[in-house]
C-alpha cells in the first residue's frame, strides 16, 4: 500500500524524491532521521508522525496542523525545550509498532496545503537548531526505497483508526478468522461491521438468494440489475465487500449436518439464523470444537397497528456455555413460533441494533471494548428503550 500511495500523491513523492526518510504505516505518515537537540545538547535523530487524510490511494489537505514526535524532549541549540513547539508531552501508541512521546502545534496562518509542507516544516524548525552545533545534521538521506510487504486486508489504508489513534487497538482483531452464517437482515449488518475491522477473514455462509425483500433489511443500496439477477446472498455480499478488503469467503450453502464441521476452523462464529433445527446443530458442533460465537435473534410482533418486541444477543464461549442449556438462552427446539421478524416485516433499523449489539460483546471479547460484567446474554425492549445484561460474571 506505501509505494502505490506514495507514487500517486504528489506530496508524498516529492519528500521521497528529495531524499526525506518516509514510511506510511497503518494510516499515519512517519518521516525518519529527523534531527533535533535533547536537554544535554547533543545531535539525536527522532521521528516525525502524521495523521493521513486520503481520498482513496491520494492524500488531501492534512486534516490538522498537529504532528507526533518520537524521541527525547527537543530542545534549541542551548539546551532549552521548545516550549513553543511542543504541544503535549506523554507517551502514546498510535498505531501498532508506533511510539511517540510528544505533540508539535506549529499553525501557519493559512494551515498546511499538503504533506510536503506539513512534514519539511517541522523537519526544518528541529533541524535548525541541531545545524547550530553540527552543520551536516539533516534529514535529508536519500535511503534505499524498498517495497514492504502487503501489511493490511484493506485496498485503501484505514485512516478512520489512525485519526482516532486506535491503531493498536484495532490490531487485537487483525488475525482472526470470523465466520458469518445466515445473511439475512441482521446478519448482512453484522458483515458490515465486522468487514471494517482488520480481521484476516470473514467466512460467509448462505444457501438462500438475494431478493427484493432482503434489499429493504441490508446495508447499502442494491440495484434493480442486482435484485433482477437474484444472486446468491454469500456470493452477492462477498462481491460488495471485496470493493474494499481482501479476505471476504463466500460459502454458498446452507449450514447442515453434511458441512458443519467447516466452522473448527473460524476463531469465532456470528449466528444469524431463524431455522432452530439448523441452530442447534450448529451450536452442538461449535461446542464440541470449543469455537466461541454469538447467537442473535428478534421477537417482533404487532399490537395496537404498532410493533414492539426484543432484540437478543447470546454470547458462549469455551469457559462459560452452561447458560446455553440451563437457562434456555438460545431458541434449539425444532419449530419455531410465527412473529413479526419470519414475516418480513421491514425492521432494518432492528436487525442493525441486533448486529451493532452482538459486533460490541465480540469486540469486547477481543479486548477492544473494556468489559466489566462480561455479560452473556443481553435483551433489547422496544417499549421503554430497555437494554438488560444478565448472566454476569
Amino acid at each position: 500500500m506505501s509505494p502505490q500511495l506514495i507514487s500517486r500523491s504528489r506530496d508524498l513523492r516529492r519528500l521521497q524524491d528529495e531524499g526525506y526518510e518516509i514510511e506510511v504505516r497503518s494510516g499515519l505518515l512517519l518521516m525518519h532521521h529527523v534531527p533535533y537537540v535533547d536537554p544535554q545538547r547533543t545531535v539525536r535523530y527522532g521521528v516525525l508522525v502524521s495523521e493521513l487524510s486520503l481520498a482513496g490511494d491520494v492524500t488531501v489537505v492534512p486534516g490538522t496542523h498537529v504532528v507526533m514526535f518520537s524521541g527525547a524532549e527537543p530542545c534549541d541549540h542551548l539546551g532549552q525545550p521548545l516550549e513553543a513547539l511542543i504541544n503535549s508531552r506523554g507517551r502514546q501508541n498510535p498505531a501498532p509498532g508506533v511510539e511517540v512521546d510528544f505533540t508539535f502545534s506549529s499553525k501557519p496562518a493559512s494551515g498546511y496545503p499538503d504533506y510536503y509542507t506539513k512534514m519539511t516544516t517541522y523537519a526544518a524548525i528541529l533541524a535548525s537548531q541541531a545545524q547550530q552545533l553540527d552543520p551536516e545534521a539533516t534529514a535529508v538521506t536519500f535511503p534505499i526505497v524498498v517495497d514492504p510487504p502487503e501489511e493490511s486486508v484493506f485496498r485503501y489504508a484505514d485512516t478512520a483508526s489512525s485519526r482516532a489513534g486506535i491503531g493498536v487497538v484495532s490490531h487485537r482483531l487483525q488475525d482472526l478468522s470470523v465466520a458469518i452464517v445466515g445473511l439475512g437482515g441482521t446478519g448482512s449488518y453484522i458483515l458490515d461491521l465486522v468487514a471494517k475491522t482488520p480481521v484476516r477473514e470473514v467466512h460467509l455462509y448462505d444457501g438462500d438468494k438475494f431478493l427484493q425483500h432482503n434489499a429493504f433489511r441490508s446495508p447499502g443500496a442494491a440495484s434493480r440489475e442486482d435484485l433482477e439477477e437474484a444472486p446468491n446472498k454469500a456470493l452477492h455480499f462477498a462481491a460488495v465487500y471485496d470493493r474494499m478488503r481482501r479476505g471476504v469467503i463466500a460459502h454458498p450453502v446452507y449450514v447442515d449436518e453434511t458441512n458443519v464441521e467447516t466452522l473448527r476452523t473460524a476463531d469465532f462464529v456470528f449466528l444469524s439464523v431463524d431455522d432452530n433445527t439448523a441452530r442447534r446443530r450448529i451450536v452442538e458442533e461449535l461446542e464440541r470444537q470449543q469455537v466461541a460465537f454469538i447467537d442473535v435473534g428478534m421477537g417482533v410482533y404487532e399490537s395496537n397497528g404498532q410493533l414492539s418486541g426484543l432484540v437478543r444477543v447470546t454470547t458462549s464461549t469455551s469457559a462459560r456455555r452452561r447458560h446455553v442449556h440451563d437457562r434456555q438462552r438460545i431458541p434449539l427446539a425444532d419449530g419455531a413460533a410465527p412473529n413479526g421478524y419470519q414475516r418480513n416485516i421491514q425492521i432494518a433499523d432492528l436487525n442493525a441494533l441486533n448486529a451493532a449489539l452482538a459486533v460490541i460483546k465480540w469486540k469486547k471479547l477481543c479486548g477492544f471494548y473494556l468489559d466489566l460484567e462480561e455479560e452473556l446474554h443481553s435483551l433489547y425492549q422496544i417499549d421503554g428503550n430497555v437494554l438488560t445484561n444478565e448472566d454476569t460474571r
